[in-house]
């Protein structure tokens, strides 16, 4: 199983260069950035989570722009977003980035994506709360059609659209990993099977009872199951809970780190240097 990293990268913490490098050079896996692009000073929304939203949610480094110069110092560290917020992209601009770093990378990124739980963040963006899965859904099979190796058009149902059009580079090998990530349920079983090749579960928890419905929708979509990718993200690591993970067919999980200066984060790949 592989053992990735996540951390919020801000203008505070260790650079994505530094990490990027202490990574592979000590055996881990990938590594995958979260993405907001601001965060309104007057909101409504609650943080998830609780209590009062951490400092660096507002100090988040562009997460391609930062993936790519870890790209540029590492020849096997994977690369991935967790999660690219799609309702906030032009998808057209969005295809490009995102074939442009798997291209240079060598097929080293995947695309992590979210629906987002930031109102005020989403509309300042002109994003329709009520409809953003399913504008994320269209920007998604936009995207699909542009990397597609003949031109292909695409039309939405909710105003994005795209004619058949040259787009170049493709992603290397001919694909790019799109995983979808949030609460398991219904619809983002549904959001999985559609247009996704996997799930990021947040927190990596309930994932027994959660898996058969996923592989249920998924093998009822005409999806091979064999395809189907599980990465627990944002996991606190115990030998027991990768263990688990293991058990449950997970090819990858994806260790939390903090968002802090470089000697912390350091000392905290040292402590999970166990379990890679």
């Amino acid at each position: 199983m592989r053992i990735s990293t996540t951390i919020f990268l801000t203008d505070e913490t260790i650079t994505p260069l530094r990490l990027a490098r202490a990574l592979e050079e000590r055996g881990f896996g990938g590594l995958y950035l979260p993405e907001h692009t601001h965060i309104p000073v007057e909101r409504t929304t609650p943080y998830p989570m609780g209590g009062e939203l951490p400092r660096e949610y507002a100090r988040t480094l562009d997460p391609f722009v930062a993936l790519a110069q870890a790209a540029a110092v590492t020849e096997r560290l994977h690369l991935g977003t967790g999660v690219t917020l799609v309702a906030q992209h032009d998808p057209i601009a969005l295809a490009k980035q995102a074939a442009t770093l798997h291209h240079l990378s060598g097929g080293r990124f995947t695309l992590g994506v979210g629906f987002g739980w930031n109102r005020e963040e989403a509309a300042d963006h002109g994003v329709d709360w009520a409809t953003r899965r399913d504008l994320v859904a269209d920007r998604v099979h936009l995207m699909r059609a542009l990397w597609a190796p003949e031109p292909t058009a695409y039309e939405g149902k909710h105003g994005d659209s795209v004619r058949a059009s040259e787009a170049w580079p493709k992603p290397a090998a001919g694909a790019l990993r799109v995983l979808v990530g949030g609460a398991g349920g219904p619809k983002l079983f549904a959001a999985t099977a559609d247009w996704a090749d996997g799930w990021l579960p947040i927190g990596g928890g309930g994932l027994t009872e959660a898996l058969p419905a996923l592989r249920e929708t998924w093998e009822r979509a005409g999806r091979d199951p064999e395809t189907l990718h599980i990465v627990p993200y944002a996991v606190l690591p115990t030998p027991g809970k990768l263990a688990h993970y293991t058990d449950l067919g997970c090819e990858e999980v994806v260790l939390q780190l903090p968002s802090a200066p470089e000697e912390e984060v350091l000392r905290t790949l040292d402590a999970y240097a166990p379990f890679v």
